[in-house]
């Protein structure tokens, strides 16, 4: 049941003390292609304590506030999600669109999926109205981000894009996603939409008008509307045998048309260097296994696949190499055999390669949705049964096969955390803060403040960010951050949190 309770300012947190030195305008992704010409630049209001850092965000048109959709647009409804839909209540959009965009790099894993839900759950805007759309498009750049981008494109086109801002990242997901060819015909349909040359260009080709894209790119060249390094790229892009055995220079700004563009021309670019959403691309099934996995396990330390995406490919064929992730794929798949075949002594062998081999990779939480269950049921001894008690400490069942699995002595704090209760004798800062978050006390005054005045969406992303400080340096943040998710009913969210600072100690690396 939903409470109102709340959390602390930004100055409270050490993380968020250094994001209000941060100068500049409301922060957005950097990578986006240039493919709208309107303007899409609004800086911040001179009297607006920014947040995060870096480029700007683009000007969205108003929204009419009596369309149901629009307003409480979304992708997870309240039967799923369980939040009230005025969620966002009092606070101010650009607070919240500032907050959304602090909190995109979140390595927690139930932080991953508290904020996961915020980005996609139907929610009205707050009362105060968000006429430039700023909550929105926070929501949809995190998801880019993170490389959500199939629900970030899926947001969009649900919200409608209907502005500069939203037409920009509706392509670039698209170009992403392979789903540039259904984006562009409608961006060539629509007269209202004016694209930028090469998106013109690279539009009219997919649509399958090369006489035209040609057209366009003589006429853009004679009238030097065109600058020659792009010009160059989109000569290559539609006559490839001009320029063979030419490698095209690769610019210093990869955008998704950019990606595209080289990709069509058979030269395509790693992604390993590129923000987290090119990954995505790499998911096609046309892609190597190698370049998929990489992909995968990239996408894995945010939460944005599914673990049977993720063990689905880790297990698509024997790796015929070794060393790195060829190790790692080996050490799962060896696994995986023991638990199909039952037997306690290969899994018990088995285990310690496994689960050093998702340390590595930081996707001990990915595989222990996957192999926890399964683990729980076999009689493991010694240090594997202290691996498959973190596991399923990890896992989606901890409050049964935590107690399940532990010594009540050896492991007092991990069953005190899965049963949702302090910690009866914490040792270091980190168990003492964690046991303080359950010992029943409300938040400080602060956090109740902003709960009472009606802002308890805003106090969640706050409370994401103070216990992303608490496992990097300042473990008294995620005693508030744990009091506020419990009392406003996310006590599963607190439990998961509390459980994996101990088990991951991201703190550490």
């Amino acid at each position: 049941m939903w409470t109102r309770s709340a959390v602390v300012a930004l100055g409270l947190g050490c993380s968020a003390t250094a994001l209000m030195a941060q100068d500049g305008p409301l922060s957005a992704i950097d990578w986006l292609s240039d493919s709208i010409s309107t303007p899409v630049v609004q800086p911040l209001p001179t009297n607006e304590v920014p947040v995060t850092d870096s480029a700007s965000v683009g000007a969205i048109t108003v929204t009419p506030l009596d369309d149901p959709d629009a307003v409480a647009v979304g992708l997870l409804p309240q039967s799923v999600t369980g939040l009230p839909v005025d969620l966002w209540g009092n606070s101010d959009a650009m607070t919240l669109a500032n907050l959304i965009l602090a909190n995109h790099k979140v390595e927690t894993p139930a932080m991953q999926a508290m904020l996961e839900t915020l980005l996609l759950a139907e929610l009205n805007p707050p009362l105060s109205g968000d006429p430039d759309g700023l909550l929105l498009r926070a929501r949809v750049d995190t998801l880019l981000d993170t490389g959500r981008v199939t629900q970030a494109l899926a947001l969009i086109e649900r919200a409608g894009p209907d502005s500069p801002a939203l037409v920009q990242r509706w392509l670039d997901a698209a170009l992403l996603t392979g789903a540039e060819t259904r984006v562009c015909a409608a961006l060539t349909e629509d007269k209202a939409i004016t694209l930028t040359l090469p998106s013109r260009i690279f539009c009219l080709a997919r649509g399958g008008d090369w006489n035209a894209a040609a057209l366009t790119l003589g006429t853009a060249r004679a009238l030097g509307q065109i600058a020659p390094e792009t010009e160059a790229l989109l000569s290559r892009f539609l006559d490839p045998e001009l320029y063979e055995g030419e490698p095209a220079p690769t610019p210093d700004r990869i955008t998704p048309l950019m990606f595209r563009i080289f990709e069509a021309i058979g030269e395509p670019l790693p992604t390993a260097t590129l923000p987290r959403a090119f990954a995505v691309s790499d998911l096609e099934r046309r892609n190597g296994w190698k370049a998929q996995l990489d992909a995968v396990e990239r996408l894995a330390r945010t939460g944005a696949v599914d673990p049977n995406q993720v063990i689905g490919l880790y297990t698509q064929r024997l790796p015929s190499a070794s060393g790195g992730i060829w190790d790692r794929v080996d050490a799962i798949q060896v696994l995986q055999t023991a638990l199909t075949a039952r037997d306690p002594g290969a899994v018990g062998a088995a285990l310690a390669p496994a689960w050093d081999a998702m340390q590595t990779s930081r996707t001990e939480a990915i595989f222990a949705l996957v192999f926890a269950k399964r683990l729980a049921a076999l009689p493991l001894r010694g240090a594997e049964a202290d691996i498959a008690l973190k596991l399923a400490a990890l896992s989606d069942g901890y409050e049964t096969l935590v107690p399940k699995l532990a010594d009540p002595t050896a492991d007092a704090a991990l069953i005190a955390l899965a049963r949702g209760a302090p910690i009866p004798t914490p040792r270091g800062s980190v168990q003492s803060a964690l046991a303080a978050g359950f010992d029943g006390a409300a938040p400080s005054a602060d956090l109740t403040r902003l709960t009472r005045q009606n802002q308890t969406g805003e106090a969640i992303l706050r409370a994401v960010t103070m216990f992303e400080a608490g496992t990097r340096g300042d473990p008294s943040q995620m005693t508030d951050a744990l009091r506020l998710f419990r009392q406003v009913g996310l006590e599963d969210i607190a439990r998961r949190a509390a459980l994996q600072a101990l088990v991951l100690e991201r703190q550490a690396q």
